[in-house]
């Protein structure tokens, strides 16, 4: 079992910064890519960002290529993003999950893909 807890969410105004953190215990060595996702009011759940646990490489969504930044700690067990200029339609709840599947990384924009998941911080920007 991995048990993932999200932390720096909050409200901020457009063109802001934000950088969220999940911090991983448990068999925090089992994952193999760890993931962000976002949920806004109303929508599905949609993939942000992934990187993998051994080689530090990222993988981002269109829509946030070139703002946001994923990176791991793996000696604190932690999965960041940093998250610059953003914008209103950012607004959602984010959530960090861990992967025990090897696949290509197309794979890792599915949610159903994800093993373990985290309860999600509120992101609100504001105009």
């Amino acid at each position: 079992q991995v048990q993932l807890v999200e932390s720096g969410g909050g409200l901020v105004q457009a063109g802001g910064s934000l950088r969220l953190s999940c911090a991983a215990s448990g068999r925090t060595s089992s994952w193999y890519v760890m993931g962000w996702f976002r949920q806004a009011p109303g929508k599905e759940r949609e993939f942000v960002a992934a990187i993998s646990r051994s080689s530090g490489s990222p993988y981002y969504a269109d829509s946030v290529k070139g703002r946001f930044t994923i990176s791991r700690d793996n000696a604190e067990n932690k999965v960041n993003l940093q998250m610059n200029s953003l914008k209103p339609e950012d607004t959602a709840v984010y959530y960090c999950a861990a992967s025990q599947r090897v696949g290509a990384w197309d794979t890792y924009k599915g949610t159903a893909n994800y093993n373990y998941w985290g309860q999600g911080t509120q992101v609100t920007v504001s105009s």
